[in-house]
């Protein structure tokens, strides 16, 4: 197969729906990162997407809508999440919700589960490609699976380059890192940090605390060694470089790549001011830039575990893992 890339445009994205419509994938930009975009109704679409990336099948996918009202045709929301998407929708939140009874997507989307997770995207990409495809799009991040999440073009084609049709290319993404996914069944569980954070939340409901963060039973898939997976991007080996990644440092060793932050200046920085924000804009850049030199192995300064700094941690700590 090969793989075409076109610039954001009118006539890009009508090639792209037409490619959707058609049972295809697409590579289409998110504010978050890149994501592989399929019809979430097609059995056999969403079943691409899952041989593309090398995914397993335990392993859910986001279901992208264009506004609260397809939301709800798709899945079951409570007083808490009517007040979640009105905050934060359009934007890098996803809700983890019963599935509605009607709703007509496949059922590898949801991964054999009771629940849908469901977001509303800002990009003008995602969100234009949606209208003209008129259809819920699953599109998880355009890498193969356990890779470091595409950011770029570049990216994607670096991963699925000869096993997917199109890329559409309209440069960087803005957050850099995926969405920040949350269930309200029982309480406010975030099930991945993201570009939103815990307290971005908290603002929504003066006086209420989060909760623990423990995954229902009920709606979750048991793996081995105890492992529970009710949301993307649960695995403990994900979003990973090919070379080992090593964290919290402050001095390389020889044959090391550093990537600094705030006073640790390193080979290349995620922020020399030490801003977290741009911290998480370019963190799966540069690990893709630290994974194609010559150095053997990676290495990454401390990041503080507050705010964002705790969705980068999380993504680093998956990074690091190795099975």
């Amino acid at each position: 197969m090969t793989t075409r890339v076109l610039h954001y445009a009118d006539d890009a994205i009508a090639e792209a729906a037409q490619l959707i419509m058609a049972g295809g994938i697409v590579a289409v930009p998110t504010e978050t990162v890149y994501g592989l975009a399929a019809d979430a109704t097609n059995a056999t679409a969403v079943a691409a997407i899952y041989a593309a990336k090398g995914r397993p099948s335990f392993n859910p996918l986001i279901v992208h809508v264009p506004d609260l009202a397809a939301a709800r045709q798709l899945a079951v929301f409570d007083e808490v999440a009517l007040r979640l998407a009105d905050d934060f929708w359009p934007g890098p939140l996803t809700l983890v919700l019963p599935l509605a009874g009607t709703a007509p997507v496949a059922s590898l989307v949801t991964a054999g589960l009771s629940t849908i997770a469901i977001r509303v995207p800002a990009h003008r990409a995602m969100r234009a490609l949606l209208v003209a495809a008129g259809r819920p799009l699953a599109a998880p991040s355009a890498n193969a699976s356990g890779g470091i999440s595409p950011t770029r073009a570049a990216h994607v084609l670096a991963s699925l380059d000869g096993r997917i049709p199109l890329v559409i290319d309209d440069g960087a993404t803005q957050a850099g890192l995926e969405s920040t996914i949350v269930a309200t069944e029982g309480g406010i569980e975030i099930l991945r940090p993201g570009p939103i954070t815990a307290s971005d939340i908290e603002t929504c409901f003066p006086g209420k605390g989060r909760g623990p963060v423990t995954p229902s039973a009920a709606q979750s898939r048991p793996l081995p060694g105890g492992h529970l997976v009710t949301a993307p991007g649960q695995l403990e080996s994900h979003y990973a470089p090919s070379k080992p990644l090593r964290l919290e440092v402050t001095e390389a060793d020889e044959g090391e790549w550093l990537i600094g932050f705030g006073a640790v200046a390193g080979d290349d920085t995620l922020s020399a001011t030490g801003d977290l924000r741009e911290a998480a804009a370019r963190l799966f850049d540069l690990l893709h830039r630290a994974d194609a030199n010559d150095r053997p192995r990676i290495a990454i300064a401390p990041i503080p575990q507050e705010s964002l700094g705790i969705a980068i941690n999380d993504r680093l700590r998956r990074a690091a893992h190795r099975d």
